[in-house]
């Protein structure tokens, strides 16, 4: 699975539902966990929430997915 384009899915979803743009300010772990379909522990889900993060202040993903590859594999 690509990493990149699965935060680009989460991303897209988080801006088209102010809701879930809420929940995601609220608590990241539960709303990207939701979204994902996965529970991962919050060691290997921060890296994905703060890539999350990163695309939704407009950022690059400057070298997260290196750190989160393999994480949707499971």
């Amino acid at each position: 699975m690509d990493i990149k384009a699965k935060i680009d899915e989460i991303v897209a979803k988080i801006k088209s539902d102010p809701a879930m743009m809420d929940n995601f300010q609220k608590d990241p772990v539960k709303t990207v966990e939701g979204i994902a379909g996965v529970d991962l522990p919050d060691d290997q889900i921060n890296p994905v929430i703060e890539g999350i993060k990163a695309k939704l202040a407009g950022g690059a993903l400057s070298g997260i997915t290196d750190k989160i590859t393999g994480l949707f594999n499971k």
